[in-house]
């Protein structure tokens, strides 16, 4: 047996659509994830006419009329469990790739986007960041937002980029969250020419390094085995000494089109090389971070011009990877000059913590949910 016996069974009346959020089982606690994000959805969806639950992957069954699945009890608000109907929409937030890679898993996912039961899962997997930068780079309107980047595979190769590009950051292709970040900056005329920096929890730990082969070296240590790209090092625009970057999210509307609900900014830790939070970063106004950097009249267009890169980034990502999702966040640069940069895009993204964001962006998950469910399946991907 998968499960012990459900407590409570939900509320069938009325023909409400459901939404079940897909993620893994936990041993006691039932199910992994963010139950503060899943709590907000709960709510948030029945405001907006929609049964929803939190479904783990082992109990999803794709013949079952019920399945069995988690939610909070309207009176005491209370995770409970119980029987709830088939999903007619699926939001992927299974937290890890390892889980999404499981053959099992993967089975899982495909039966559900080709079973005609369900109008739309979104969505429906993590993106690897080397071939995002494959798909961004095959359009001539989203070419010039990237930054040159190369699979990381020889320190021959490595050198060859040092020599074009003295300043590097390294990211592992399945990175989350800053995790595993490096930078290499090329220093003229020093006994110790490479310096590289490794993030750590929420600082950086640096190396001098006399030659590329002893740079490479420390590399291949501090990766681990793990797979990374080499990206062009941007300096950006920076605040009281600290770099920012901008965080922006873009969901699909009612209508089915993407549309940007939020930009943020993320100013880095003063020994941080990344501006994640958990790294160190922290949250700013990003009107207030341009308009200091580039006065009132340049940082209102570097906005227009962010949430216009924005809608067009997410098409492309889309499009090329031919397959349907519902939102995504992104990190994107403004470099001392006023040049925008793009740096990475999230499938799953974490919930912001702007409240006026936050709210529009639980929102647009019904929104969006509204419109699979009046034009069942989506014709096409890239939000036309």
């Amino acid at each position: 047996m998968d499960h012990e016996q459900p407590t409570g069974y939900a509320d069938l009346s009325g023909k409400r659509p459901v939404m079940a959020i897909l993620t893994m089982a936990a041993p006691k606690l039932g199910f992994r994830g963010n139950r503060a994000n899943f709590e907000d959805l709960i709510r948030t969806g029945r405001e907006k006419g929609f049964v929803v639950y939190v479904l783990t992957a082992r109990s999803l069954k794709l013949t079952h009329p019920m399945l069995y699945g988690f939610s909070l009890n309207e009176e005491t608000d209370e995770w409970e469990s119980g029987l709830y109907p088939f999903p007619d929409l699926v939001y992927n937030r299974i937290p890890l790739r390892e889980d999404e890679l499981q053959p099992k898993v993967q089975r899982k996912l495909s039966q559900l986007l080709e079973s005609p039961r369900v109008k739309g899962v979104f969505n429906p997997s993590f993106f690897n960041k080397w071939e995002l930068f494959e798909w961004l780079k095959n359009s001539q309107t989203t070419r010039r937002y990237i930054p040159t980047t190369r699979k990381m595979v020889t320190s021959s190769g490595l050198s060859r980029m040092m020599s074009k590009h003295p300043y590097l950051y390294l990211k592992p292709v399945s990175g989350k969250a800053g995790k595993g970040i490096m930078t290499i900056r090329i220093m003229e005329g020093t006994t110790l020419p490479y310096r590289l920096r490794i993030q750590q929890k929420k600082k950086s730990c640096t190396y001098n390094c006399s030659t590329v082969s002893k740079l490479w070296s420390r590399i291949l240590r501090e990766s681990g085995g793990e797979e990374y790209i080499a990206q062009q090092g941007i300096d950006l625009a920076s605040y009281e000494e600290r770099q920012f970057d901008l965080r922006a999210l873009v969901q699909k509307n009612t209508a089915g089109k993407w549309s940007v609900t939020g930009i943020g900014a993320r100013v880095a830790g003063t020994k941080s090389i990344t501006t994640h939070v958990p790294r160190g970063g922290s949250i700013e106004d990003p009107e207030k971070l341009l308009v200091h950097t580039f006065g009132v009249e340049k940082a209102r267009e570097l906005l227009g011009k962010s949430r216009l890169a924005c809608m067009q980034l997410a098409q492309q990502i889309e499009s090329a990877s031919g397959r349907i999702y519902g939102e995504m966040s992104m990190d994107l640069g403004v470099d001392e000059k006023g040049n925008l940069w793009f740096f990475e895009a999230n499938a799953k993204p974490m919930k912001f913590d702007e409240p006026h964001i936050r709210k529009k962006s639980l929102e647009r998950i019904f929104h969006y949910g509204s419109f699979l469910m009046r034009t069942a399946k989506p014709v096409t991907a890239g939000g036309e």
